[in-house]
């Protein structure tokens, strides 16, 4: 019959497995899985920090509206209100270089070479932790930013500061996971 070795399940699956393994997946492992949880995690966190970030990039806006107009007598804005919009920029900036670090952070690798040194689903179970910080560090930065103005941002700085360093923290462990 022609054709026939289209229909030849096992002459078939053999092709398919050698595939898949010279693709380096196999879509039955647990490993898979976590991977693609851990990408998961990773965009939703970046999301939250990205939400916290347009927070603060809103209520940077507001604040430098307020500032008041330059006059005659007074041609250039309070040196202090210039450097409070300021603060809120750079507060901005570290969330967004946050939103972004997590967009490239790695993912364990799935290669031969790795595998010889540390199991994989290991690592990513190990993940799950710092990921479940991470997650809760972000949620907690946005909420703590949205629907605020400028001035209250202000008066909050020490502890954003902190949260943003808490968050580095909690990346530079994961990454530490990943490096054993």
């Amino acid at each position: 019959m022609a054709g026939e070795l289209f229909y030849a399940a096992d002459t078939l699956e053999q092709i398919a497995i050698n595939l898949f393994h010279g693709w380096g997946y196999n879509f039955y492992k647990v490993e898979n899985q976590l991977r693609a949880d851990d990408q998961m995690v990773r965009s939703k966190a970046s999301w939250l920090l990205g939400g916290a970030a347009t927070a603060v990039s809103a209520a940077e806006s507001d604040y430098r509206r307020e500032l008041p107009a330059p006059t005659r007598a007074k041609p250039f804005p309070d040196a202090e209100a210039v450097a409070s919009a300021q603060k809120l920029e750079r507060l901005h900036s570290a969330l967004t270089g946050l939103e972004q670090f997590l967009h490239q952070l790695p993912a364990p690798e799935n290669d031969r070479m790795t595998q010889r040194y540390r199991l994989e689903a290991p690592t990513l179970m190990n993940l799950v932790h710092y990921d479940s910080l991470l997650v809760g560090q972000c949620e907690l930065m946005r909420k703590t930013v949205t629907g605020l103005d400028g001035k209250t941002i202000l008066q909050m700085l020490p502890d954003l500061e902190a949260g943003i360093a808490a968050i580095r923290a909690t990346l530079h462990d994961r990454e530490a996971v990943l490096m054993n």
